[in-house]
């Protein structure tokens, strides 16, 4: 057996810049042929050229990103070659566990040391082979090249491809049925031949008889039918040892470990039988040890262990409740039964222990040392089993000398003979229930999968009417909020119309509303109905306005400012007091009256023009006496300095 182990030196598949450089290690019989540092490119190209048995890996993430690219990988692996993650399938070890299976030691950072032990424990037969393809293989004939626009010769050129691929898809007929292959056949017809010829058979791709080419003017593809995803297939179909502890009654219950004292199973049933109980540890493994709790094993317990020929163990003496629960103080478990069957199993395996321990020293590198300790167990000696695990005849013992055979001890013999008869029946018939349940188990699964597939139709139907809905709701929100935006528009142009139309009637001053006299108020008002020279604005209130709001709208040009309420004596003032500078009539509505609808007001003409002159008369008072204190204050500014030239000349 040829086997190739890769590890990642550097790196990713993942990674567009750094590719992943592997070390690769060729073990071909148990030696290793050759050890190199491959790219991915180099390592098909090893693949293709010498086709090993198993290419192994640690994890197929070094391999590749997603299911897909892994199911690209292995198209252009060659058919013969396995591709195997040697750290298990669905449930995956570390490669240290594995390795100390096989009592095998390696530096793990060092790549080359990793991919050593990824090609032992691969030939070995540990981890699980990557199954991606059915039992159905697909060929395809098709045009190497395109007939193009034409030519003189286009009619007579595209016959002769056509020709070329119904010729090549007769003879790979012709092969497959030589090699006793069943397949179905699908033609596209075209003129002069076929320009398509697609293969289904019914073989898995290392079976058929046919290779991957490319001609002038044909090509043939042959691919594995995907399944619909990654499976995986034990590498070896061993299963694992056992210490099984059984507590009979009413209520029986199982607990399993393995050779590591790991648990496996811990079970209880009050309907469960001897056959239900023989197929539970079935399942899980193969017993080599059956425990008890109390020191005269069960007749029921005994009956299981000669089922599996597994090696009885008792405790010297009944164990007590307190040596039960000290052993099980780390586990959890439903009642007093699951209790006693695991305190049985854990007992049996504290008696191994330190043999088991002890191996991993006698034992040298490569071989199994669960397959050493069942031996040990067994009776036998390291170098015995060893020596059988290399298929070599272990050392034979010296002869007894022969002994006659006693009358009592014959019919114990017929005994036992009848023993043996009964327990074969039961094992067939044990058998005969397993394969009922065996096929039981396909019906099911081919009745699961026709249910996954409707409800898998129909989540993709309800996913598509989900997605369609939430686009419908969307767009009716869009279009609620763009119907709002459009009738306050229209409002907005009606009360602009109607202002307008005041302005030039002239029988009502239109007033424009001011929410606030703030630079915040001041850019609402810009953008409800704009701001232009000659507005006249009203404000309700004017406690917190500001300066600046003031100034803004004295350069914008507007007519005059009504207030309806000042805040206050200081407040009335202050405001007065930036009317005059700005020169921007402020009126109270104490004198002008004003009517507010909406978001429109309207004041009076006849009023708003006099109290407009009596403003201007008395901003041109407040100029007059301006000018006047600017003079006086000029006046006292040129007596001060003529005093100071005076007092200067003496």
């Amino acid at each position: 057996m040829k086997v190739f182990g890769i590890d990642v030196i550097k790196g990713s598949v993942r990674s567009r810049s750094r590719r992943p450089m592997y070390a690769l290690v060729v073990m071909s019989g148990r030696e290793i042929v050759s050890e190199s540092e491959v790219s991915g490119f180099r390592l098909l190209r090893l693949l293709n050229a010498e086709t090993p048995d198993i290419l192994a890996v640690d994890s197929l993430q070094e391999i590749s990103v997603d299911q897909h690219d892994l199911f690209s990988f292995l198209q252009s692996l060659p058919p013969s070659v396995r591709l195997v993650q040697v750290t298990g399938g669905e449930r995956k070890e570390t490669l240290g566990k594995v390795a100390s299976r096989y009592n095998i030691s390696f530096n793990r950072f060092d790549p080359f040391d990793e991919a050593r032990t990824i090609a032992r424990v691969a030939e070995l037969g540990a981890g699980a082979e990557v199954v991606a393809f059915e039992n159905e293989s697909e060929i395809v004939v098709s045009r190497h090249r395109s007939p193009g626009k034409g030519g003189w010769s286009q009619n007579r050129y595209v016959r002769k491809i056509h020709g070329a691929v119904q010729a090549k898809a007769r003879e790979i007929g012709l092969a497959l049925m030589a090699a006793g292959l069943r397949y179905e056949k699908r033609e596209t017809r075209a003129f002069g031949g076929c320009s398509r010829v697609a293969f289904t058979v019914q073989a898995p791709r290392d079976q058929v008889p046919i290779s991957t080419f490319r001609g002038a003017d044909v090509q043939v593809r042959i691919s594995g039918k995907r399944l619909e995803r990654i499976r995986f297939r034990p590498l070896s179909s061993k299963p694992p040892y056992l210490i099984a502890g059984i507590d009979p009654g009413t209520t029986t219950a199982i607990a399993a470990l393995d050779l590591d004292g790991n648990l496996l199973l811990l079970q209880s049933s009050r309907q469960i039988s001897m056959s239900g109980v023989i197929e539970a540890l079935y399942r899980v493994g193969k017993p080599l040890i059956i425990a008890s709790d109390v020191h005269d094993m069960p007749y029921s317990v005994e009956k299981i262990r000669r089922a599996f020929n597994a090696v009885a163990h008792t405790p010297r003496q009944d164990m007590s409740v307190e040596a039960k629960h000290a052993l099980t103080s780390g586990y959890v478990y439903q009642n007093d039964h699951e209790r006693d069957a695991l305190s049985a199993a854990l007992e049996a395996y504290r008696t191994y222990r330190n043999k088991f321990q002890s191996l991993q020293k006698r034992v040298p590198p490569g071989y199994e040392l669960d397959e050493v300790r069942a031996g040990i167990v067994r009776g036998q000696s390291v170098e015995q089993v060893i020596g059988d695990l290399k298929g070599k005849a272990a050392p034979a013992d010296e002869q007894a000398p022969p002994v006659e055979i006693e009358a009592a001890r014959d019919e114990r013999i017929r005994i036992l003979d009848g023993t043996v008869k009964r327990l074969r029946v039961l094992v067939g018939e044990l058998q005969e229930e397993v394969e009922e349940r065996d096929r039981q188990v396909v019906r099911l699964q081919e009745r699961l999968k026709r249910v996954r597939s409707r409800q898998d139709q129909k989540v993709r139907v309800d996913a598509e009417v989900t997605k369609r809905d939430v686009i419908i709701q969307n767009l009716k929100k869009r279009l609620r909020k763009e119907e709002r935006a459009n009738r306050a528009l229209k409002k907005r142009i009606e009360r602009m119309k109607e202002f307008d139309e005041a302005l030039l009637s002239g029988e009502t001053i239109p007033l424009k509303i001011l929410p606030a006299l703030t630079r915040e108020g001041v850019k609402a008002a810009l953008a409800e109905s704009g701001i232009r020279e000659g507005d006249v604005f009203y404000v309700p209130r004017i406690e917190g306005f500001g300066k600046s709001a003031v100034k803004d709208l004295a350069q914008a040009g507007i007519a005059a400012l009504l207030v309806g309420e000042f805040a206050g004596d200081a407040v009335s003032r202050e405001v007065e007091g930036v009317s005059r500078e700005f020169n921007t009539p402020i009126l109270s509505t104490d004198h002008v009256r004003v009517v507010v609808k909406g978001g429109r007001g309207a004041a009076d003409p006849g009023q708003f023009r006099a109290a407009i002159r009596q403003w201007q008369e008395s901003q041109a008072e407040y100029e007059k006496e301006k000018k006047g204190r600017m003079l006086e204050e000029i006046f006292r500014e040129y007596q001060a300095e003529r005093g100071k030239e005076m007092k200067k000349v003496g």
